[in-house]
């Protein structure tokens, strides 16, 4: 038998071995729009997981689209709210399917609903938005979701209102400015750039969700936690506002590769300066608070690291 070509052809069998293990080391990674926070923190992870050896693709997302995205696998990673996270696993609306192959990887920081309105509208409580401008996000995203549940405990509906506007912050922005919309609703970190933006150009008024209103979206959704605005946040905004909040956290696919979880996990802890540097409600994370639970199970491989550093 010759084997004269046996070395080349072990040669080319390791080099394609390489390449699918270089494949395999390749994820995908569903974000948030362009203005928020999810965006650049998506960049951020993606540099932490190329230190080890981890090529991440950032797409732009929004929460709950991301979570149908990770159960269908068309994503391996994605920022999720963890009220939406829930719905899917549960398979409760927005969801028409439960997103069963879907797990947590790590809570991240606490999200919060803001009602932002023109000071010069006069309106003061969502339940004055009868015939005016709302301007939201485009359809997947939690806060459009959660606008609409916000408007139901008030005994109101988007036919109620004079226009609907799905559009980025960006765009919701110019809208306020030019009086096009009157209400601007988002889920974000506190201070918002788009918020501040909109505050540099008109007065304000930083709309609150009262106890009441807040004990009836928990009926809606038991994942709401109560939140504070504090004074000052905002321009001229002289007193705390009472919100409603959610955590985001990082999902992944249940059925995704431990070690490729693990070892994004590890990166983002051992670098957690350069995220904190992005969303500064990130500052002085530990390991314990990202595992904590938010009623989605840990994938695997977050299960492996949490141990390991003696979070669980």
């Amino acid at each position: 038998m010759n084997t004269s070509h046996r070395p080349l052809t072990l040669f080319f069998g390791f080099a394609l071995a390489a390449v699918g293990a270089a494949q395999a080391q390749q994820v995908r990674m569903m974000t948030g729009p362009q203005g928020g926070s999810w965006y650049p923190l998506g960049g951020a992870i993606a540099n932490i997981a190329d230190k080890a050896g981890i090529k991440v693709q950032v797409l732009p997302g929004a929460g709950i689209a991301n979570v149908k995205a990770v159960h269908q696998g068309k994503a391996d990673f994605g920022f999720g709210n963890s009220i939406s996270t829930v719905d899917g696993l549960a398979g409760r609306p927005p969801f028409d399917e439960k997103t069963s192959n879907v797990c947590n990887v790590a809570t991240l920081y606490p999200q919060y609903f803001q009602v932002v309105a023109n000071a010069d509208s006069g309106i003061k409580s969502l339940g004055e938005l009868k015939g005016k401008g709302l301007a939201v996000q485009p359809k997947g995203n939690t806060a459009e979701f959660i606008s609409q549940q916000a408007l139901e405990v008030y005994g109101l509906k988007y036919a109620d209102i004079g226009r609907v506007s799905y559009v980025s912050y960006t765009d919701a922005v110019s809208l306020m400015k030019d009086n096009n919309a009157q209400v601007f609703t988002l889920g974000t970190t506190v201070p918002a750039s788009s918020i501040m933006d909109l505050a540099s150009a008109r007065d304000i008024r930083v709309l609150a969700i009262p106890d009441d209103k807040f004990q009836a979206m928990r009926k809606l959704n038991p994942g709401y936690t109560k939140l504070v605005i504090p004074a000052g946040s905002y321009p001229k905004q002289t007193q705390d506002v009472q919100t409603i909040g959610y955590a985001t956290h990082v999902i992944a696919r249940c059925d995704l590769a431990e070690d490729v979880v693990y070892k994004v996990l590890k990166g983002m802890v051992q670098n957690s300066a350069d995220l904190a540097a992005i969303a500064k409600a990130m500052a002085g994370n530990t390991p314990k608070r990202m595992a904590e639970d938010v009623g989605v199970p840990l994938h695997k491989g977050a299960l492996r690291y949490y141990k390991e550093v003696g979070a669980l």
